[in-house]
């Protein structure tokens, strides 16, 4: 159930949108702001305050990699797996991760802290390899890194 503070978000977003399906990206990044992910029954109230379906918010929902439909970490890895970054040394930084972590992408270490997912393309090519925890941008990074990076998210 959405609560108040959620659903008065929602509308002051649906008064600036020309329609309210265009409010929907935004109104389920309100939702995770508010509960780390998107659940079946917040998917349902922000589709009735759309006016929409289940099956067409889910559509979007599940189109876009950073809409959580389940569970995830306090802190959100992305690590960019694109050419310049694979190529700048992904590999090794991803492996001190998993083993750091000792999760693999879409995971979730058993504290609940950390959740490791793959991103297309963080567009710091010019900093590969590159991540991001939550909105910090990170690159180039390096394995022994690592430690240090992970410990400012204790």
């Amino acid at each position: 159930m959405l609560s108040e503070k959620e659903k008065q978000e929602i509308s002051t977003e649906l008064a600036h949108a020309p329609t309210k399906m265009s409010a929907s990206i935004e109104a389920l990044h309100i939702v995770q702001r508010h509960q780390g992910w998107v659940s079946d029954e917040s998917l349902r109230d922000v589709a009735t305050i759309l006016n929409t379906t289940v099956h067409e918010l889910d559509a979007v929902a599940t189109f876009y990699s950073l809409i959580f439909r389940q569970p995830v970490g306090k802190h959100m890895i992305l690590i960019c797996d694109s050419v310049s970054c694979w190529v700048m040394g992904y590999n090794p930084l991803l492996d001190v991760i998993k083993a750091k972590l000792n999760i693999g992408f879409g995971d979730t270490t058993p504290d609940k802290q950390f959740t490791l997912l793959p991103v297309a393309c963080l567009g710091a090519c010019d900093r590969a390899p590159a991540m991001m925890i939550d909105d910090d941008l990170y690159g180039p990074v390096i394995p022994k890194m690592m430690e240090e990076i992970l410990e400012k998210y204790k």
